[in-house]
């Protein structure tokens, strides 16, 4: 088996990267987020390590009608590389990505104007230049069973697949490569707290590659198929608002050995965020060799934050603010949590800070947020003192006090999402 995951991991690899490096890693992480200080730790990471950086958007965040971010793919593009000018990491080294791209946006229209403008949002991230495409249409529109069946999931995405060909032909471009699968977890994560996940049937995966391949030949792009690179199964992998389900090799052999009837393809975890390093070589080493990570990286972020407040409050006598703030935030703007968090009204407040899933990330560009942060960092002294890093930011404070990481508030709090990202870059990174 191990033999097939090593031929498939070159194929697709080769695929996706093209001629951006010489030597394939392992696997590769798919960075989900438009946080600023997010993207510029995941380049940072990259340059240091001399590697390409695998950035994805997802539909509800960007899309032609400015998803939650209020960018287009263009602009996200645009957004992506001017911090990529700033920290000089080359653009070449950059691979866009388009996450779960169908109709989910729009699913409470009916079918035939939520596919519509699926197919609207498809065209725009290839015109932008997103060279990897996960084709997601498993959720059911208005009047439809909230999960689609293998045969009608398939067709729709076949259905954008054409449009996407179509609009790189059109264009003069490359076409890209893509990602399919009818088992697909939740954007962002589980609402509820998870005990133990169904790990995707070896037959259910097999069967969505061949129902695929008939959709597509019957879309009249048969010859996309063999641009698809990897499928989105379940390996037993997710987090709740409280809790994480860990990768169990064991409980997924059957799963993985399915690779070695799959020419050219491998696996995409999705929901990888908090997994350790031992978790996520294991996925690698099993064919789930791209790793999805999100909200694991702006709950990170949060986290330094946080501190950083307490940190502010140690100094100056006063009391913490920045949560404070945020709830009131939150509290007056309850679109992006009611409905993802559940219990008494302590538990929601828990939950609204402390969430695995995380849904705050919703509200740091919130103007009021962001001037919060912006005058919680430019207050606090530089340096700031190390005691004080060891007692309110004990993930960075290694690699501050070996002089790694300068006790500046901006510096922790990459160097906090970076410590987020190192398991990644461990699992993935080829073995000397």
């Amino acid at each position: 088996m191990r033999e097939a995951v090593d031929q498939n991991r070159r194929s697709a690899f080769s695929k996706l990267f093209g001629t951006r490096r010489e030597t394939l890693p392992r696997g590769i992480t798919s960075v989900c987020s438009a946080h600023p200080l997010v993207i510029e730790a995941a380049l940072r990471r990259a340059a240091k390590e001399s590697n390409v950086v695998l950035i994805e958007a997802t539909c509800n965040q960007v899309n032609p009608e400015g998803g939650y971010t209020g960018m287009t793919p263009a602009a996200f593009r645009r957004f992506i590389e001017r911090i990529a000018t700033e920290v000089a990491f080359p653009l070449e080294s950059i691979i866009f990505g388009g996450d779960h791209l169908g109709p989910n946006p729009w699913k409470r229209l009916g079918a035939d104007e939520a596919m519509r403008r699926a197919e609207t949002m498809v065209a725009a991230y290839v015109e932008a230049g997103f060279k990897k495409l996960h084709l997601d249409t498993s959720m059911g529109c208005a009047g439809e069973p909230v999960a689609l069946d293998d045969e009608l999931t398939a067709e729709r995405a076949a259905r954008l697949a054409k449009v996407a060909e179509d609009t790189a032909h059109r264009i003069g471009q490359h076409p890209p490569v893509y990602i399919i699968g009818t088992e697909v977890p939740p954007p962002g994560g589980a609402t509820h707290a998870i005990e133990e996940l169904e790990v995707t049937d070896p037959g259910a995966a097999a069967k969505t590659l061949k129902i695929h391949a008939s959709a597509f030949e019957r879309a009249g792009v048969a010859s996309a198929m063999d641009r698809v690179i990897a499928i989105v199964v379940q390996p037993g992998v997710e987090f709740g608002n409280t809790n994480v389900v860990l990768y169990k090799p064991d409980r997924a052999q059957g799963l993985a050995s399915t690779l070695s009837r799959m020419p050219g393809l491998l696996f995409e975890a999705h929901s990888t965020d908090y997994q350790t390093v031992r978790e996520l070589s294991a996925l690698v080493d099993d064919g789930f060799a791209i790793l999805k990570v999100g909200p694991g990286l702006t709950f990170a972020l949060r986290e330094a934050l946080y501190g950083l407040d307490a940190i502010r409050s140690a100094l100056d006598g006063g009391s913490e603010s920045l949560q404070a703030e945020m709830e009131a935030i939150m509290l007056t703007q309850p679109q992006h949590w009611a409905g993802h968090y559940t219990g008494s009204a302590d538990e929601l407040r828990l939950q609204r800070h402390f969430s695995y899933s995380d849904r705050i990330r919703y509200y740091w560009p919130d103007k009021q947020a962001a001037s919060a942060v912006d005058k919680l960092i430019s207050g606090l002294p530089d340096p700031i003192p190390e005691t004080l890093i060891s007692q309110y930011l004990a993930r960075v404070y290694p690699d501050v006090v070996t002089g790694r990481v300068a006790s500046r508030a901006r510096d922790l709090c990459l160097a906090a999402i970076d410590a987020a990202l190192a398991p990644y870059s461990a699992a993935t990174s080829v073995r000397r």
